[in-house]
């Protein structure tokens, strides 16, 4: 019992707050780093970094509205999510590459260097696992 208390404490103070690296979950290798950052009591993740050479200067041409044809580099992908408990829920996630945007729930797992990110499409999901950037 006490344990489990100690686990659920440790949780509730870890934030998702700062730089992710991206990684692809079926090929395994790193995409981007995201930057996640607080605005109005929401949380929204940032494209800071393109790891892929070739795709460094791609632009969202799948995109609608304003963010048709700007640089992916910089975009906002996930827009407003709210914490609850060891989940970030609420909010969506953009990829940009199909062009769509799904619910997304974000996990607090117990490595406090690895969240679970998924994207939501009626009863289908994608899942990563993205990993902190310690400098």
């Amino acid at each position: 019992m006490i344990v489990f208390l100690l686990v659920m404490l440790d949780l509730s103070g870890q934030s998702i707050l700062g730089k992710w690296k991206t990684i692809h979950e079926k090929t395994g290798k790193p995409i981007s780093i995201v930057e996640f950052y607080e605005n109005n009591g929401k949380i929204f993740g940032k494209i800071v970094e393109i790891l892929e050479e070739e795709h460094k200067n791609d632009l969202c041409s799948k995109c609608s509205g304003s963010e048709k044809n700007i640089p992916i580099l910089g975009l906002d992908i996930i827009k407003d999510m709210e914490r609850v408990g060891k989940y970030y829920k609420k909010g969506t996630i953009f990829h940009p590459v199909m062009g769509h945007r799904f619910k997304c729930r974000i996990k607090l797992l117990d490595d406090p260097d690895k969240i679970q990110v998924r994207g939501y499409l009626l009863f289908l999901y994608g899942t990563q696992y993205w990993e902190r950037v310690k400098y």
